[in-house]
């Protein structure tokens, strides 16, 4: 008999747990790849270029949940759709920044609040890989 047989929320657990992990991860990546850039005098503005802003940031994210999903033992494919998900939020997006319809602001937030239903729906599809 397997453990989340015996209790049967312990999977849901697990993989609750794991989602929380991805996302300090994304933010670890983001934090420790931006300090760096700094560090090494390569800011870059989000207001003046907020097409490459959200791209290096997304970049970041992934490179830290790539470090950790494969610290973890994800194979290649899921760690990489799991790093699509960062990306994924401004391909309507970018469209309305460059028609106007959007400011950069504004395309940040909307990218991020899609951005972790986006994970939750591909490690849901993917439920035995992340419990």
């Amino acid at each position: 008999m397997t453990h989340t047989a015996t209790r049967p929320h312990g999977g849901w657990l697990r993989f609750t747990l794991h989602y929380i992990e991805m996302i300090v991860a994304m933010f670890v990546g983001m934090f420790a790849l931006g300090m760096l850039r700094s560090a090494a005098g390569l800011d870059l503005s989000h207001a003046e270029h907020p097409e490459l802003g959200y791209l290096l940031m997304a970049f970041d994210m992934s490179v830290g949940m790539t470090v950790w999903m494969r610290f973890r033992g994800h194979s290649w494919r899921h760690t990489l759709e799991m790093c699509a998900t960062m990306f994924l939020p401004v391909v309507p997006l970018f469209p309305l920044l460059w028609l106007g319809a959007i400011d950069g602001g504004t395309m940040m937030v909307l990218a991020h609040v899609a951005m972790f239903p986006l994970m939750l729906a591909v490690m849901l599809l993917r439920r035995s890989d992340h419990a």
